[in-house]
């Protein structure tokens, strides 16, 4: 009995994850939040309201400040928030510190990295929205509207979003990165390479970037260039699973089954609940006649789908299983 393996040949598998300015912690990334990070010139004398031609606008003025520093303060509250783990306080300290001050950007944008990573999109982009409101200029702010709205699905917005962002900083690395996701979606590859390209040139410590760069040219059938450009995310991040898995999908089809198999073992390693790397290693065990290994695997990826709810790989999974218990049950 022969298996119709082809059918069942490994092809690579979309990782898709948007990057934004690193969310944890945010104030490692985000905007500053002291008045000279702020961009805040030292007001003069009279700036500050002290003009005899014009009684009581020193108070005024003065009042303004207090304010303004008392949304600065609630705004360092909520980024010691987030360096605590405790989001809900961080939200509820951003909001305080709009409230106070509708104009202070950095606090729409933190407000709108943590309210992504709380899973509330609409209200993410909201925020981020309100950012550049606040500061036309605020190129990451644009850069992640374009990540949430890419994220709601949202492509044509998102692009134009994301262009405005590179417009103002052209440098800025993870709105390359997710231009490139958008150009993926779209299968437009040349477009999605030459992002990806940049932002890898402009984020060097991440890894996503070249994982996407090594899918796109998965797309177009170049090989080698795939390979090196996994073999790069991987370098950065060396317990980043799809990769590993995309290379040994790579041997696998070239039938280099050991190389093949050392790559799915790596990916179940760095993650024990990829179901993909068992069923990749699956299919090498019956190449290389360990039957009884395959049919270990295949009952692991088998009940990790099951528990995914991917009925259809659940499925496959268990097609493969039964014929290769055939296989291990046959008198040899």
């Amino acid at each position: 009995m022969t298996l119709p393996l082809k059918q069942y040949s490994l092809i690579g598998i979309v990782s898709l994850l948007v990057l934004n300015v690193n969310i944890s912690p945010v104030i490692s990334t985000s905007p500053p939040v002291n008045s000279t990070q702020l961009n805040i010139k030292p007001l003069s004398y009279k700036e500050r309201g002290f003009n005899p031609d014009f009684p009581g606008w020193g108070v005024r003025s003065l009042l303004a400040q207090s304010t303004r520093q008392a949304a600065l303060d609630w705004l360092n509250r909520g980024l010691q928030a987030i360096q605590g783990g405790n989001m809900q306080d961080a939200i509820t300290a951003f909001r305080q510190a709009i409230q106070l001050d509708s104009t202070l950007a950095p606090a729409h944008y933190n407000l709108g990295l943590a309210l992504r990573q709380a899973g509330q999109l609409q209200p993410a982009a909201d925020a981020f929205y309100q950012a550049t409101q606040a500061d036309p200029q605020f190129a990451p702010a644009f850069a992640n509207l374009g990540g949430a709205l890419l994220e709601g699905n949202n492509l044509q917005l998102a692009v134009d979003y994301l262009q405005r962002s590179l417009q103002l900083d052209p440098q800025l690395g993870f709105a390359h990165y997710n231009l490139g996701l958008v150009k993926e979606l779209q299968k437009d590859w040349e477009s999605a390479i030459a992002s990806f390209q940049k932002a890898i040139t402009y984020s060097q410590n991440s890894p996503e970037p070249a994982y996407h760069l090594g899918m796109s040219y998965l797309q177009q059938g170049k090989i080698q260039l795939a390979k090196e450009a996994f073999s790069k995310a991987i370098a950065i991040n060396p317990r980043y699973a799809e990769s590993h898995y995309n290379l040994g999908s790579i041997w696998f089809n070239q039938g280099k089954f050991n190389e093949a198999l050392a790559a799915f073992r790596k990916s179940a390693e760095v993650n024990p609940n990829y179901a993909d790397a068992y069923y990749g290693a699956g299919l090498v065990f019956i190449q290389l006649k360990q039957y009884s290994e395959a049919v270990k695997v295949f009952q692991y990826a088998r009940d990790l789908y099951k528990t995914q709810n991917n009925s259809q790989w659940a499925i496959n999974a268990e097609k493969l299983l039964i014929q290769t218990q055939n296989l291990n049950n046959k008198p040899r």
